[in-house]
C-alpha cells in the first residue's frame, strides 16, 4: 500500500526552505502534489529563478527523504521558477544574450499539431500523423504537450508510469512505433491539471529536454488548442520546422484559427499545411453525404494564405472508435481509405524532408 498524502506532507516539512528559512511546505514551494494508490509521488517545487542553485540541494534533499518513507515507490519533482522582483542595485549589470529556441538532443525534426479551438480532432489527427509516419519507416516521437486535456495515452494505447533511472532524466513510453511522453502519464485519470504559466513552461521544458526520446527523425507536438503559454513557449524554446493547423470548416472554428496562424507567423514559424477535419459525413446506411460543419472553408483559407491544404478528413465514426480503443485507424485498419488520408499526409511531410 502506498504512503498517505498527510505522510509524505510531513515528510516534505523536514526539509528547509534555504530562501524563506521555514519548510517547503509551509513556504509554498510544493506545489500540485500527486500521491497516488501505488506509491508514486509527483509535485512541482516552484521556485524563486534567482535561487536555482540553492534549491537543487533541497530537490536532492526531498528526494531522499521520500525515498526513505514507507509505501513510495516512485519519486518525481518537476522544479520551475516564478517571477519576483529584484532588489535595488546600482552597479550596473552585464547585459544577459537572449537565448534562442534549441535543438532537441538527437531529434532531426520537430513539428507543432495545433487548433484555434479544442474539439476540431487535432490530437486524433496527431496520433494517426504519428503510426502513419512509423508505418513508413520513419523514428517518430509524439510529446501529448495538451496538458490541460492529455488524450494521447489512450489514444496509442498507453499506460504506466514513465521511469526515470538517475532521478534526472525520464524514460518515455513506446507503442505502434510510436515513442511517446504525456502529462497524463503523470496524473490520475480523473486529476485536473490546476497549474499556472510559469508551471505549465516548467513541465514543458522538461518534458522537451529531459526525456530520453533517443534517435527521431520527427517529434510531433500536440499542442493545447489557442495561443497560451505551451504553445509561445515551444516556439521559443524548440527549435521548429513548422506547424501543422488542423480545423473544421464552420466560420466560427477558422476566426480561432486565424488567431493561431498569427500567433505562429509572429512567432517566426513556418506553416506546413492546415487540415480539415470532419470536412463530409457519408451515412453508412444509405450512403448519402453531408456536410454537416460546412465543406471547403479551410481550403479556402489555405489559399488566401498560401499555404498546402494537407487533407480533408472525413467525419467517420471508424475513426472515433479506433482512437478511443487505443489503435488509431492507421494501425487498426492501415489498407483502408480512411488511414490513406493520413498515408498520404506523411508521405507528402517525409518528400518535404521535414519528417
Amino acid at each position: 500500500m502506498g504512503a498517505s498524502r498527510e505522510a509524505v506532507l510531513e515528510t516534505l516539512k523536514q526539509i528547509q526552505d534555504p530562501v524563506s528559512g521555514g519548510d517547503i511546505v509551509s513556504s509554498g514551494v510544493v506545489r500540485a502534489l500527486n500521491v497516488d494508490a501505488g506509491g508514486a509521488v509527483r509535485f512541482v517545487m516552484e521556485i524563486p529563478p534567482r535561487h536555482s542553485a540553492a534549491f537543487e540541494a533541497v530537490k536532492t534533499a526531498a528526494e531522499a527523504a521520500l525515498d526513505g518513507l514507507e509505501g513510495v515507490a516512485q519519486v518525481s519533482i518537476v522544479m520551475t521558477g516564478h517571477s519576483d522582483k529584484a532588489p535595488p542595485d546600482l552597479q550596473p549589470r552585464k547585459p544577459v544574450a537572449p537565448q534562442g529556441p534549441e535543438k532537441i538532443p538527437g531529434v532531426a525534426h520537430v513539428i507543432a499539431i495545433a487548433s484555434g479551438k479544442g474539439g476540431v480532432g487535432k490530437s486524433t489527427v496527431a496520433a494517426n500523423l504519428a503510426c502513419a509516419l512509423a508505418r513508413q519507416g520513419r523514428r517518430v516521437g509524439l510529446l501529448d504537450a495538451d496538458v490541460y486535456g492529455p488524450s494521447q495515452p489512450r489514444m496509442l494505447g498507453v499506460s504506466g508510469r514513465p521511469a526515470s533511472p538517475d532521478g534526472k532524466t525520464i524514460l518515455p513510453m513506446r507503442n505502434h512505433g510510436v515513442t511517446m511522453m504525456s502529462i497524463g502519464l503523470m496524473t490520475n485519470d480523473d486529476q485536473a491539471v490546476v497549474w499556472r504559466g510559469p508551471m505549465l513552461m516548467g513541465a514543458l521544458q522538461q518534458m522537451l529536454m529531459q526525456v530520453h526520446w533517443g534517435a527521431l527523425d520527427v517529434l510531433l507536438v500536440d499542442l493545447p488548442p489557442g495561443t497560451g503559454d505551451v504553445s509561445m513557449t515551444l516556439a521559443q524554446k524548440a527549435q521548429l520546422d513548422g506547424a501543422i493547423v488542423v480545423s473544421t470548416p464552420q466560420d466560427v472554428a477558422l476566426l480561432d484559427v486565424r488567431k493561431g496562424l498569427d500567433m505562429f507567423r509572429q512567432l517566426k514559424v513556418p506553416i506546413l499545411g492546415m487540415i480539415e477535419n470532419m470536412s463530409t459525413h457519408v451515412c453508412s446506411n444509405c450512403g448519402h453525404e453531408e456536410h454537416v460543419f460546412g465543406h471547403g472553408g479551410v481550403a479556402k483559407e489555405a489559399e488566401r494564405l498560401g499555404v498546402p491544404l494537407l487533407a480533408e478528413v472525413p467525419l467517420d465514426l471508424q475513426i472515433r472508435q479506433a482512437a478511443d480503443g487505443g489503435a488509431p485507424i492507421t494501425v487498426s485498419q492501415p489498407d483502408s481509405v480512411l488511414a490513406k488520408v493520413f498515408q498520404d499526409i506523411a508521405a507528402a511531410l517525409v518528400a518535404e524532408g521535414v519528417a
